[in-house]
């Protein structure tokens, strides 16, 4: 089985987290800066219409406010980057149980046999992509590959908001033609240095003699002449599963609803999601929570405590009742959502009674059956009949 690696590259993160909690900087030339104050220090991140105007990350701030008068600036908050960093993280672990963070805002995930749960690489990619922008509020770039350095150089093939695949059978028309300062983990010296050996493009590095490159960059100069030929053996290493705080889907509807029985029909569809994938975790949650975003875009979130449980029908039918209690025949629903939260680890030292063992018996045989079959068959090989569309 190919192997199949995502890096998750976040756009502009700085400045995008901030833009999450200030509506006034949306559509505005913005940056994170060293000190505003002071008009000192470099720029941290700049969005996307600062970037228009020339700036750059790095960029000493009192040329980047040359470049950009208007530019709005925002002190640094690494804390609350580090929170959003952290809310990316375990929304990742709705799609791997196999994630590395690379940075702050980066991450890589081992997407290989993911393909009966989400769809072809591009398909999932795009899920996630569109997950992190309805529930987080934030942009990304997505590379797809075979290994780690390959979907590294993919992600910043195309920003904002890009997909670009990158698999070894590409690497001559697409990898290298690219200067060989663009490849990761060459820094300006490095540049210089292979430069000065005639090594202008990654190609040109790939078919340089490789006992000569590591005579001149030591043990570096042999894993960089591997990665421009587009070969790269170190894994992903997993990140720990306890930092999930919560497993949940969302959807933006192609029409604002009123419509409860629609609604039930989208918000069973969602449960299924979140339970196969508790499940692939081994997660039983004690809180289930639904989000909507109504017409008018008020967003409100509900939430209910239920018996530790990662059981599609439980978690369904928890946020069904919280639905009917929140939705109103006057305010149509434009976004709909449901996570399964609380996740601890010794509630089976818990009393439970004989009902709560008889439910869990059947709900588990049922899930796990659907569950074997979508693995191997697809998605949509297999559906509750309250599913079937009329």
């Amino acid at each position: 089985m190919q192997k199949v690696i995502f890096l998750v590259d976040m756009n502009a993160f700085f400045i995008s987290c901030e833009m999450t909690r200030n509506p006034n900087l949306l559509g505005k030339p913005a940056a994170v800066a060293g000190d505003p104050q002071k008009r000192t220090g470099i720029v941290l991140a700049a969005n996307y219409e600062a970037r228009k105007f020339g700036v750059k990350t790095a960029m000493v701030l009192h040329k980047a406010l040359k470049l950009c008068p208007d530019m709005i600036l925002v002190p640094p908050d690494h804390n609350f980057y580090q929170k959003k960093s952290n809310e990316v993280i375990n929304l990742l672990f709705n799609y791997s149980p196999i994630v590395e963070k690379n940075s702050i805002d980066e991450a890589w995930l081992d997407m290989t046999g993911t393909e009966g749960l989400f769809g072809t690489p591009f398909e999932a990619a795009s899920r996630i992509m569109e997950d992190i922008k309805v529930n987080l509020d934030l942009w990304c770039s997505i590379g797809i590959s075979e290994n780690k350095f390959l979907s590294k150089m993919a992600s910043n093939m195309k920003k904002p908001l890009g997909i670009t695949e990158l698999w070894q059978r590409d690497i001559e028309h697409k990898l290298w033609p690219l200067p060989v300062r663009a490849m990761y983990r060459v820094g300006e010296k490095t540049s210089d240095r292979l430069n000065s050996l005639g090594i202008k493009t990654i190609g040109d590095l790939a078919k340089f003699d490789k006992n000569y490159i590591q005579e001149i960059l030591g043990k570096s100069g042999m894993e960089l002449h591997q990665y421009a030929n587009g070969i790269d053996f170190s894994p992903v290493r997993l990140e720990a599963q306890d930092d999930i705080k919560s497993i949940g889907r969302s959807t933006t509807l192609p029409e604002d609803l009123v419509d409860i029985d629609k609604l039930k029909y989208i918000l069973m569809k969602l449960s299924e999601d979140v339970g196969m994938t508790a499940r692939k975790h081994n997660k039983k949650g004690r809180i289930v929570q639904i989000i909507l975003k109504f017409s008018d875009f008020e967003v409100i979130t509900r939430q209910t405590t239920v018996y530790p449980t990662y059981f599609t029908n439980d978690i369904f039918n928890a946020g069904y009742n919280l639905l009917k209690k929140n939705i109103h025949t006057y305010k149509a629903v434009r976004l709909i959502g449901i996570s399964l939260g609380g996740f601890e680890e010794n509630y089976s030292s818990e009393q439970i009674s004989l009902f709560n063992i008889d439910k869990d018996d059947r709900h588990e045989k049922v899930d796990e059956v659907m569950d074997k079959i979508r693995n191997k068959y697809g998605f949509e090989k297999i559906s509750r009949a309250s599913l079937i569309k009329k």
